[in-house]
This record gives structure tokens, sequence and C-alpha cells, in this order.
């Protein structure tokens, strides 16, 4: 029986060319098997004898490796060559290196560093994220301290992530300068430090400005007038206090300061334009301060209107047209008043007031005569001294005028008539005279007639017919039963006619017998 195939021994120099190739922090590729072979083993023998030392003598051991890797690779094949031929080996190419990351950037330096608290023995102090803190982040802060110019010493053992921190164990008179430092993968960062030092000791009570409510948000004072504003605040020992105007120095030549324990005083005896602005008072006791702003706005009269001029005449009216005043006196146009005048008197009216637009229509002006117009600009203050006047002159024409009276459509008050009360039936006694009554309305007048059971009385002494106003009777004097009946009552015009109807009764009166003998 064939034995085993032993395995290829390599040489050292192979060894170190083939470990030297391969790529820094990457494993080692697996062995490749030589495929099985009935030949004894073949040893390379001379290249073991030589190891690769130093960059010279890698040539030679490189060369030695490849010519002892051909004879391999053939014993191995004529020792093979009744079994099947072997595979070629696969060899695997070595993996590239990584990209290293870039290297890592510190932050930028804190932002305001400032005290928040101090006292005989410790300081409070506090500041902000810097601006850039890296891809990597913040790690924390580092607070260092020098005492009297020494050298600088780290206050915190540990990173503290907050934005403050209180550093202990003090004693009070030193003088101490701090700084923060930002730490991230990258390093410290630049070092945010306080602007002045500062000594430990008791601040019996921290400066504040108590601001009056009046001065607040805005002052506004007119020109001429004096200024005088006194400003309370809180502090002891007592506060440095200083001024600004819009972030300069005050000039004293206009603005006076008096400062006391308790108060600071900003005077101007003669207020002008120029004086308008935000005025910035600060206090400060060490290193704690106080500002307070107040925004002082001085004003005037405003000028008149750039120009005005009127833009068309038509009836009894007239068009204006102005444009706002170049000075506003330092503060808002609230409107303007409009004013005219009739050229044979010159004596100016006032038309329009507090008006807002800066177009007008002057109305209701007499026939005949001719009209300049003024403008004035008001503001808070009052009307400016100056006006405006159009330079052209409105004349308003006379026109003839026919009147023509208005034509109305004459009503038609034709109607037929109608019996607005109509006959009631009664009751007569013979011999007693009785009145029967009806009312009716009708245009043009109605005729009236009577009838007795449906025939016309006519001219019957015994009935007397009367009709006046749309009131109609018919008295009967002395009826006897014969008298009785229907009696109708109908009035007729060009309209049509209409007709009211009532039943009369006559009663006998019946006497007991003795009145009857009586009356005989």
């Amino acid at each position: 029986m064939p034995g085993k195939p032993a395995p290829i021994k390599k040489s050292p120099a192979k060894k170190a060319v083939e470990k030297a190739s391969e790529p820094a922090l990457e494993p080692e590729p697996a062995p490749v098997e030589a495929p099985p072979a009935e030949a004894p083993p073949v040893e390379a023998a001379p290249a073991e004898a030589a190891p690769a030392e130093g960059a010279p003598s890698e040539a030679p051991a490189e060369g030695q490796a490849a010519a002892a890797a051909p004879a391999e690779d053939a014993s191995a094949a004529e020792g093979s060559a009744p079994a099947a031929p072997a595979e070629a080996a696969v060899v695997e190419e070595p993996l590239k290196a990584p990209t290293p990351p870039p290297p890592a950037v510190p932050t930028s330096a804190p932002l305001d560093v400032s005290v928040d608290d101090v006292n005989d023995s410790s300081l409070t102090i506090k500041w902000k994220t810097p601006e850039t803190t890296g891809d990597s982040g913040l790690d924390g802060y580092t607070i260092e301290y020098s005492k009297d110019g020494t050298d600088w010493v780290v206050a915190n053992a540990e990173l503290t992530p907050a934005n403050r921190y209180c550093i202990k164990d003090l004693t009070a008179g030193d003088l101490l300068r701090v700084r923060v430092v930002a730490v991230n993968p990258g390093g410290r960062s630049e070092p945010g430090a306080l602007a002045e030092p500062v000594p430990i000791r008791e601040i019996v009570d921290r400066p504040k400005i108590r601001m009056p409510r009046t001065l607040r948000s805005h002052s506004v004072k007119h020109v001429g007038e004096q200024i005088n504003l006194v400003i309370p605040f809180l502090g002891k020992p007592k506060p440095a206090v200083s001024w600004f105007k819009d972030g300069q120095p005050l000039d004293t030549k206009r603005v006076n300061i008096r400062n006391s324990e308790k108060d600071s005083i900003l005077f101007i005896r003669t207020a002008q334009r120029e004086d308008s602005g935000v005025y910035e008072m600060t206090i400060k006791v060490d290193s704690f301060e106080d500002k307070a702003t107040i925004t002082l706005q001085i004003v005037e009269l405003p000028g008149p209107p750039t120009s005005v001029k009127l833009v068309d005449t038509w009836g009894f009216n007239a068009a204006l047209e102005w444009t706002v005043p170049k000075d506003n006196g330092n503060t808002d146009i609230t409107g303007y008043t409009i004013q005219k005048a009739d050229r044979k008197t010159e004596e100016w009216f006032s038309v329009l007031e507090h008006y807002h637009r800066l177009t007008a229509t002057v109305s209701d002006l007499i026939m005949g005569n001719s009209y300049s117009f003024r403008v004035f600009a008001e503001n808070q203050v009052g009307i400016s001294e100056k006006s405006a006047v159009t330079k052209k002159v409105a004349t308003i024409q006379k026109t003839g005028i026919v009147y023509k009276p208005p034509e109305y459509q004459e009503h038609d008050f034709s109607e037929a008539p109608k019996f607005t009360t109509p006959l009631s039936d009664r009751a007569a006694t013979v011999g007693y005279t009785t009145k029967l009554l009806c009312s009716v309305r009708g245009s043009p007048k109605p005729k009236i007639e009577w009838l007795k059971n449906q025939m016309v009385i006519g001219d019957d002494p015994k009935f007397r017919q009367i009709s006046n106003q749309g009131i109609c009777s018919l008295e009967i004097r002395k009826p006897c039963s014969f008298d009785g009946g229907v009696y109708t009552c109908r009035a007729k015009n060009v309209q049509g006619e209409a007709v009211v109807s009532c039943k009369l009764q006559v009663k006998q009166v019946i006497l007991p017998e003795g009145d009857k003998e009586k009356s005989k």
C-alpha cells in the first residue's frame, strides 16, 4: 500500500517572504494543502540554511523560494501520476488594509465664562458650550485656576459635563484667575477664561438696578424740555456706575451724570433731537454686574407736507393731493389738517381735521368764488407751524340752471260705491217719528236712492231723505202700521252700485180698558 503523503515543508526564507508580503493587521490566510501524492516528499534543504535578514537579503530569498516552488510542484506531479491530475491550488490575494479614520479635532473654546457666585471660601463660575464640538462629541470640561499669578491648578479631578462648577476650599483675600478647557477625543481646546481676576471675599449685596416703572420701556420728551432721570440701585460695597449711549461713552458736555450710594441721576438741561437714543446703565461690584437700558426719544413739531396740489375741480368740489413732510419731528405723523380760503376775504377755515389720507375732496364750495387750500401736518406734539399751499386756485364756475318741476302721475281715486255701515232692522211705534241710518263711500260721489218694498220712495213728503259726507238717513214722520216693510238704500255711480236693506216693524200701542175710557 502506498503511504500517506507527507506535508510539504517550506523553507524559513519562503516563510519570511510570505510574512513580509502580508498586510498589517490582517489575519494570516489559511494554508493551501497540496493534492495527495504517492511519491515521498521532496525537501528543499539549501534554502533553509539562509534565513532572510534585512532588506539586501530579501531578493535572493525570494528567488530561492520561487525556484523551490516549481521543483516541489514537479515532484508532486510525478509522484501522483497514477492518480487523477491534481487541481491547481487557489491562492487568495491579501486583503487591503482599511482606510484609517481622520484624526479627532479638539473643540473650540468655551464661551462667556463668567462668575455666578462668590463668597469668602468658594467661587462658582458658569460658561456656555463651545460653538464647534467636532464629530466625536464632547467628553467634559476641566476647570483650572491660578492664585496670584502662580501655576495653574486643576480644580476637578474628573471631567464635568455641566456648564457650571464651584471651586471650594479657597482662602479669603486670594486673587483668582480661572479658565475652562473643553476636552474630547481630539484633546484639549483653547481655554476660555474670566476677563478679570476675582477677589475671594463675601459680597454683602449683589448689584441690582431698580428701574422705575415709567422708564422701563420708553421715555418721550419734548425738545427744550429739562430731563432729570433718577435710577435707584442696590449693592454693597458701593458699585461702580458707568453710562453708555448707543454703545458709546456719554458726551459729558451735554449729559451730566451724578452718582450717589443709592442712585444715579442722568441730567440734561435742554433736550435736543440728537439726545435721542438708547442709554445703558451698568453697575458693578467686583465681577458681579447688572445692566438696564432706557430708550429716550426727544420729539418736536413736524414740518409741513412736502407739496400739495390741486388735482381737479368739478361742480362744487375740489380734489387735493399732498406728500408726507420731510421732517416728522422724530415721531410718527398722526394726521393732517386741511383749510380753505376764499380769495375775496382771504380768511382760512378748517374743512378737515385729523385726516389720515394723502388725498381729500373739499365739497360745498360757493358758485362763482375762487379758493386756495393749505395742509398742515400733525404728530403727538401738535400741528406743524408752517403749511403747504396750493399754487393753483380752484374757481367754481357759474352755470345757468333751469328749474324743471318734477312730474307726478295723477292717482286715480275712482271707486265703486261701498257701504261702510249697513242698515239695521228697526222697530218703531205708531205715531213716533223714526230714522234709518247707513254710510257709504265711492268716487265719484254716488247717487242715493231709497226704496220701500222694492219701490222707489221718490219725493213722498212722509219721508225725508238726507245724504251728507257719505252719511245717508231716511226719516219716517209719524209712521202708521202701513209704513212697516223692507227698506233699501241704493248707491250708484259710474263705477257701479251697492245696496243695503233692513226691515222696519211698526207696532200699535194697546191701551188698557180704563185708559181708553180716560182718553175718551
